[in-house]
Order: structure tokens, then C-alpha cells, then sequence
């Protein structure tokens, strides 16, 4: 390793799917990196894919050669399944890192670990980044959204290679720094908790059309194309159309038809309405989104219950399957902007519990590339944060209103035709509750207040009163 000493301007842990891509994205940029995997037959074996990108990527056989390898101050990518296995690798980095140097975080890490990791840095003089990643695969190698979490002089150490490997929206990076210590990862939770809602949500679009309206792949990958034309366009149902339109080569079955209706999940996603029942604000259409997730892990117990309760699923007989379309993608349409209201309305008051100042602008504006959430949708988002200054529930926002006032009525219509044909739509009805619940000035917790006070002695307010009141109420 002598004589590749200080070539290196940043190193890398982790050689999987995500670190192999991510590496090969900063060599593309011009930048030096140095790699090092547990295993070296992976090592030798992604330097010899690596093609002429090989030349500027230096492989190391130990933390030390790595630590050798990069011109301090040194920062170190860590790219390896979260928990335990970051413990391990930030453990032994301290180990052959010196004061000054960076490490980053960059895997999926519960933001609470983020914030033990950082307070546990910060007596030893190295620096700590917690950074959150979107994109997937594609993202890692062409371009992912980067959420930096960190002191801010740590962030701007690193700056150049993060902005030079983010994806860019109109050649702005979509890369920048949330706050301190846990901010980052919070933030990607929060991005994976929207989009486990907006998934959700176009899978029950979906079932609507397959199982009410007996629609095709083919036919339905045609119409979510053409709605990634509209008010709609984003990756997500981009994706979708792909999804619906490719062959299964084995039985040439649309593929999506031979997968099994089990969804995976990897615990972002539950983090997220963790994260919103402790910080007090209703997410109700991720925690639906989530828990249809487990519910879709329940194979066994669905095929059993279905013969014991039938199916109970009819044909939606709609005058105008045009009209209904319609319907759909405006009902869609509205479920997302009650989502995206939820996600940042957690954002904001995890903001202001934790001190993090949290840029909800700057948030959307770097989800518009790179991350699965990416939308024409974020533009208005952006836009109308610009406008309130961060501050303040989306559905309360000009734009997000008058759009809301336009497509509630399709939501609700495609709530109740779901609801009369026994087709589940979970996160599309908590959406439409969530939506009705917060537009009405008196709602039924006053009955739940006199309750309370009926057998617990809680105490509740009077209307036009001060202070806490009693009832004297019937034996």
C-alpha cells in the first residue's frame, strides 16, 4: 500500500449492491476512492468489472490500508446492512482513523442509532454523517437524493464528492445537509414512510381496476403510462406501467400475475409512524400502507379466511369505464397530497422537538431526482414551502388546497365504490378520513373527553370556559 498512499479522496466499506454502485458513480466523477470489503475475493472481483473505472479505485485488503489510502482529513463511506454490522465497522475504523477524519453512515439506519453513534464520536475528534440515501441501485450508480445529517463543517468536508455523485433536478444537486446528528436518517425515513403510502395506494388503484373493472396487465400498464403523462407523473407510476407490461419469459403470463401477493418490507417504513405516534401527529395513511404490508405477509391466513367468508369481491358496473378512470386517477391524485401532508407534517414537528430546523423546502426540492418518491408532484411542494417558509400542514397551503378541493370527490366515490364491492383500500380510505377529520371544526372527541371523565375522572374543557372541568354525570 506504500505507494498508493494519499490517493484516495474518499474510501468506501461495503462491496454489495449499494456499494459497489455508489463507488463506481464517485470513480465516474473523477474522484479517487479507496475500497475495502470483508471478503477479498468480492474486492478482486468488482475491480475486475469495473472496466476503465478500475484505474481510479484503490483496493485494500484491511481498514488500515484503507485508512492509508485516502488523503486526510479522511472521510469513510460505511455501506453495510444497518445495525450491528455499522457498530462493527465504525469500531474498528476508529481504530486506524485520526481526529479530523469523517465517517458516513450511509446505509438505513434508524435515526436513533445515528444519534447514539454521533454522541459516542464525538469525545474520540473524528467526525460523524449520518446520511441517507434514495435511489436504489440506479440511484447508487447514476445519481441518487442525498440527506446529510451532521455537524455542517462535516458536511461541507465532503460536499464536493456528495453534490458531484447526486442526482440533479435542472442541474441543481439533490444533495444537501438536514441538521445535526440524526436529522439525515430521519429525513430518508420519513421519504420511505410517503413512499410505502404511495405504493400502497397505486396497488389499490390497481385491484380496483383488475378485480372490479376485470381489466388486463397490458390494458391497465396503457393506462398508467398515460396517466404518467398528468397531474400524476412521477417514478413511481412510471414504474408501475413497466411492472403491468412486462412478459413473464417462463410462462408468458404478465409477469406481474405469476408474483405472489406477499410484500417485503425492511422496517423503514414502520419506523416512520413509530416516529409520528411519538411525536403526537397522525400519519394515518403511512400506518395504514404499513400495516397492509403485514397483512399481505399473512398468505395462509388470507387463503383460509376467504373460505370460510368468500371473497365478497363483484364487478364495478360503472356507466363510463372512461369516466371511472378518471375518477381513479384523481382519486389517486388526492390520496397522495393527504400522504405527502402527513410526511412533512411529521418533518416539521420532529423539527421542532429535536432542534433540527429541518428545511421541508430543501426536502422537496431534492426529492425531485433520484429518490423513488421523485414527482412532478415535489415541484409544488417546493413551491409552496418557498411561500409559507416551511411552516404549516400542506392541505392549508393555496395550491394544495385548491387540488384537494378538486379531487376530493373522486377519492370519496372511489372509497365507497371499493367499500360496496368488498375491495380493500386501506391507505386510500385513511387518506379520504384523515382529509374529512382535519377540515372539521367540531368533531366527536367531545363525547370521548365526557367518557373519560365518566370513568377516569380525566376531567375535560368547556366551551367558552377556562381551565379543567368536572361532570356530574348520571349513576
Amino acid at each position: 500500500m506504500k505507494e498508493q498512499a494519499v490517493q484516495a479522496e474518499i474510501g468506501l466499506i461495503g462491496l454489495g449492491v449499494m456499494g459497489a454502485n455508489l463507488t463506481l458513480n464517485i470513480a465516474e466523477k473523477g474522484f479517487p476512492i479507496a475500497v475495502y470489503n470483508r471478503t477479498w475475493e468480492t474486492t478482486e472481483k468488482f475491480i475486475a468489472n469495473a472496466g476503465p473505472l478500475a484505474s481510479r479505485i484503490i483496493a485494500c485488503r484491511s481498514m488500515a490500508d484503507l485508512a492509508e489510502a485516502i488523503h486526510p482529513p479522511r472521510p469513510v463511506i460505511i455501506m453495510v446492512k444497518a445495525g450491528d454490522a455499522v457498530d462493527e465497522q465504525i469500531s474498528g475504523l476508529c481504530k486506524v482513523l485520526k481526529p479530523d477524519d469523517i465517517i458516513i453512515d450511509a446505509g438505513n439506519a434508524n435515526y436513533h442509532d445515528t444519534v447514539r453513534r454521533d454522541a459516542a464520536l464525538a469525545g474520540t475528534g473524528i467526525a460523524f454523517i449520518g446520511m441517507g440515501v434514495s435511489g436504489g441501485e440506479e440511484g447508487a450508480r447514476h445519481g441518487p437524493s442525498i440527506m446529510v445529517g451532521g455537524l455542517e463543517q462535516s458536511y461541507h468536508r465532503v460536499e464536493k464528492v456528495l453534490t458531484a455523485i447526486a442526482a440533479k433536478y435542472k442541474k441543481q444537486p439533490c444533495c444537501a445537509w438536514m441538521g445535526t446528528d440524526g436529522a439525515g436518517h430521519f429525513v430518508k425515513t420519513m421519504h420511505n414512510g410517503i413512499e410505502y403510502a404511495d405504493m400502497q395506494m397505486i396497488a389499490e388503484i390497481y385491484g380496483l381496476m383488475r378485480d372490479g373493472l376485470g381489466m388486463k396487465a397490458p390494458e391497465m400498464a396503457k393506462v398508467f403510462a398515460r396517466w404518467n403523462e398528468g397531474k400524476l407523473n412521477s417514478y413511481l407510476i412510471e414504474i408501475t406501467a413497466k411492472v403491468l407490461a412486462t412478459v413473464d419469459g417462463k410462462t408468458k403470463k404478465p409477469l406481474v400475475d405469476v408474483i405472489v401477493d406477499r410484500a417485503g418490507q425492511k422496517g423503514t417504513g414502520k419506523w416512520s409512524v413509530i416516529e409520528a405516534q411519538h411525536l403526537g401527529i397522525p400519519a394515518t395513511t403511512l400506518e395504514a400502507a404499513v400495516a397492509a404490508r403485514v397483512l399481505s405477509s399473512m398468505k395462509d391466513e388470507r387463503s383460509r379466511a376467504e373460505k370460510i367468508f368468500g371473497a365478497s369481491r363483484r364487478k364495478l358496473t360503472p356507466k363510463s369505464r372512461g369516466a371511472f378512470l378518471k375518477q381513479l386517477e384523481s382519486a389517486l391524485y388526492a390520496g397522495k397530497i393527504a400522504a405527502y401532508a402527513q410526511g412533512f407534517a411529521v418533518m416539521e414537528q420532529a423539527s421542532a422537538e429535536k432542534g433540527w430546523n429541518l428545511p421541508l423546502g430543501t426536502i422537496a426540492s431534492i426529492w425531485r431526482e433520484g429518490c423513488i418518491i421523485r414527482s412532478q408532484f415535489l415541484d409544488l411542494i417546493t413551491s409552496s414551502f418557498k411561500k409559507s417558509r416551511g411552516k404549516g400542514n400542506l392541505l392549508m397551503a393555496g395550491d394544495f388546497a385548491a387540488m384537494m378541493k378538486a379531487n376530493q370527490a373522486a377519492l370519496r366515490r372511489t372509497v365507497a365504490d371499493a367499500a360496496l364491492n368488498g375491495a380493500p383500500v386501506p391507505a386510500l380510505s385513511a387518506a379520504l378520513s384523515y382529509f374529512d377529520s382535519y377540515r372539521r371544526a367540531r368533531g366527536t372527541a367531545n363525547l370521548i373527553q365526557g367518557q373519560r371523565d365518566f370513568f377516569g375522572a380525566h376531567t375535560f374543557e368547556r366551551i367558552g370556559e377556562p381551565g379543567s372541568h368536572r361532570g356530574a354525570w348520571i349513576s
